[in-house]
């Protein structure tokens, strides 16, 4: 079936879009091509348009056609982690002397990656609240590329309003790059508001089982498109086969598990709001949350993460950490299990002492597709 008769309904696209059935035998699952060189067709006669998996891979093509279907895009690229993703995006957008605008709340790895690595290529960065408009246009320079965000945000679920931060890059000249890892295509689509290049950490919700690590970038724009898959090739870290495919096994279900994810999610926030261990709940599905208009506006639903402080500081949340049962201690997010964490000393430990470090009582959950009553039932417990 050509992508071109696929209903535009998300949940038909997830399953179909790059899903064509192996010509050879009718499997309706595009086989894993675990190979790294193919037969070609007379010097220069490339077989399909595949002469080496680096540049091109049957199983990845799937994959990247996937995904630029789901995000409304033109063109996608898988990578090997979502900070490869980032890191060929970077090298493709910047050259030395070029300035960067950082949210004051992000992923810890994306902190990092600038601080300690785009800025030794030369590079400068500043932040800002990416929830005030304002604030990000004042942060802008005239060497500033790039503004970048994160919606919702990490740890801290931040919103920012992606049409609004866009016209802002506009007018300055840069790309707006939103991270969409926590919200997904299916809650938000970051290109149909004016973004020019979407992230995502495959790893989390895309894969949505824990067995996979990936990132992904998608783009409106052809050229932009054409740019990024040379550096990708040219830098090399791509994502593999079988990698490739248990995204792609992952996408076909993403829009029932962000449902249930969303749905189990606000009922923790809710029984977190009235806890009398707990001092603030981050959630945009909660109408106290400054983003919670914004966030309905420009998403389906307001997604599966949940971060809450506790009463007694740091020692409190480690604990809370330590006592869940069915939440299990660890790092990343977005599988159909739920896990629990300690921003602080785990996932954001790299931003400690910077703009971006969080507060030492935060708790950070990614709330599964269990039953929601046993999830509230081990919380409860767990606060004690």
């Amino acid at each position: 079936m050509s992508d071109r008769h696929i209903s535009q309904h998300f949940e038909t696209l997830a399953i179909h879009a790059g899903n064509t059935a192996d010509p050879l035998t009718g499997a309706v699952v595009p086989p894993i091509h675990q190979v790294s060189t193919y037969k070609q067709d007379g010097v220069g006669g490339l077989r399909g348009g595949y002469e080496y998996s680096r540049s091109a891979n049957p199983t990845r093509t799937a994959l990247e056609e996937n995904l630029a279907a789901l995000e409304g895009g033109r063109r996608g690229l898988a990578f090997a982690s979502g900070l490869a993703a980032e890191d060929c995006l970077l090298r493709t957008l910047l050259s030395p002397g070029d300035h960067v605008v950082i949210p004051n709340d992000a992923y810890g790895g994306t902190f990092r990656l600038f601080a300690k690595v785009v800025a030794r290529w030369g590079v400068e960065w500043s932040v800002a609240d990416t929830s005030d408009a304002a604030a990000v246009r004042a942060a802008i320079t005239p060497k500033t590329k790039v503004v970048w965000v994160e919606t919702p945000s990490n740890p801290l679920l931040g919103i920012t309003d992606i049409a609004a931060v866009a016209q802002v890059a506009r007018d300055a000249g840069a790309k707006l790059v939103v991270d969409n890892t926590f919200a997904t295509p299916y809650l938000q689509q970051p290109l149909s508001l004016g973004a020019d290049v979407v992230v995502h950490s495959l790893t989390k919700y895309m894969g949505g089982h824990s067995d996979v690590v990936g990132g992904a970038l998608i783009v409106s724009d052809p050229d932009l498109g054409d740019e990024l898959a040379f550096h990708q090739n040219a830098m090399g870290a791509i994502a593999g086969p079988f990698d490739s495919w248990l995204v792609l096994r992952g996408t076909k279900t993403l829009s029932v598990r962000m449902d249930r994810h969303s749905e189990n999610a606000t009922k923790v926030a809710d029984m977190l709001s009235r806890h009398a261990r707990v001092t603030r709940v981050l959630y945009p599905g909660l109408p106290e949350h400054p983003g919670h208009e914004v966030a309905a506006k420009q998403m389906k639903a307001f997604g599966g993460m949940v971060s809450f402080q506790v009463a007694g500081g740091e020692e409190a949340a480690v604990a809370v950490c330590n006592r869940a049962e069915l939440f299990t201690l660890g790092e990343s997010l977005g599988g159909v299990e739920s896990l629990i964490e300690h921003p602080g000393r785990m996932t954001h430990a790299s931003v400690t002492g910077s703009a971006l470090e969080v507060p030492a009582d935060l708790v950070r959950l990614s709330v599964g597709i269990e039953n929601v009553d046993d999830l509230l039932e081990d919380l409860q417990q767990a606060l004690g």
